[in-house]
């Protein structure tokens, strides 16, 4: 069958091209994790089943250690992961709409991976969804998770949804679409601030993940890139009575960039409590 492919566009920018060194590394910050070596503060850990997570998506080199601690406790869950939907914004193309990629699989250095045929139909529903190649192209904000799943999850679909400009309400009714069907977990790509100071990241990133944490869904752009999806996962989780947990916060400043100017990075849980 001919498939419609999407290539990769930032294999050897925000993650290695080579794919020795790609599955090297995703495997180390998974091992980091999963040994308790963890950026920022920490929760005790809950009981139940975990919905959805926030997770970066700058270069592995900043963030992957981060993103690696929500990957780490999705993993348990990895027998009954069926569909993943990710959720980012759209970096490079405006879109006043929700696009999905108009392709069948994704291309990475280390495999590729099929698109949600029937999570498509059902995203499609809603009116601002549409689907936009164009949009998906070179954006980066769901590629870069892309190493994590096909490790962890290699038998997933994913469902790659790019959000332009839209209202997090019309996010959250995508979600509320997508929620109930089996073996469907949600990911949602954002960092934090942006080029602040590093004492200054510290403090306005604490407040945004203090907000995230109470589910107020009320993120202001300026504090998240992807503040649109994570607004909607704050409203969903709210309506099913999820709980939110932080597993890390930091900045680039504690990674691989200098401390004068950081772009902060958090990994959150939001589970279905017992």
């Amino acid at each position: 069958m001919d498939f419609r492919l999407r290539p990769p566009a930032v294999a050897g920018m925000f993650y290695p091209s080579d794919p020795a060194r790609l599955r090297g590394v995703v495997e180390d910050y998974l091992a980091s994790a999963g040994a308790g070596t963890v950026i920022g503060q920490v929760a005790s850990e809950p009981r139940g089943r975990l919905r959805a997570v926030i997770v970066p998506h700058a270069g592995l080199v900043y963030s992957g250690a981060t993103a690696a601690l929500a990957y780490q406790q999705l993993a348990s869950q990895a027998d009954e992961i069926r569909h993943i939907v990710m959720i980012g914004p759209a970096h490079r193309v405006g879109t006043p709409a929700i696009a999905l990629p108009g392709v069948d699989r994704f291309a990475t250095p280390i495999g590729e991976v099929a698109i949600w045929a029937e999570g498509v139909e059902i995203a499609l529903t809603q009116p601002q969804v549409v689907e936009a190649p164009v949009v998906h192209a070179d954006e980066h904000s769901l590629e870069v998770q892309l190493p994590f799943t096909i490790k962890l999850f290699p038998e997933a679909d994913i469902l790659p949804l790019a959000v332009g400009w839209v209202e997090p309400e019309a996010v959250a009714r995508v979600i509320e679409t997508l929620w109930d069907h089996p073996g469907t977990v949600f990911i949602i790509s954002s960092d934090l601030s942006h080029f602040l100071t590093y004492e200054a990241a510290r403090r306005l990133d604490q407040d945004t993940v203090d907000q995230i944490l109470r589910l107020d869904a009320a993120i202001d752009p300026d504090r998240a890139c992807g503040a649109k999806g994570v607004s909607a996962i704050c409203l969903v989780s709210a309506n099913h009575g999820l709980t939110p947990q932080l597993f890390g916060l930091c900045n680039s400043g504690d990674t691989a960039g200098d401390k004068a100017r950081v772009v902060g990075y958090t990994a959150i849980g939001f589970y279905e409590t017992e």
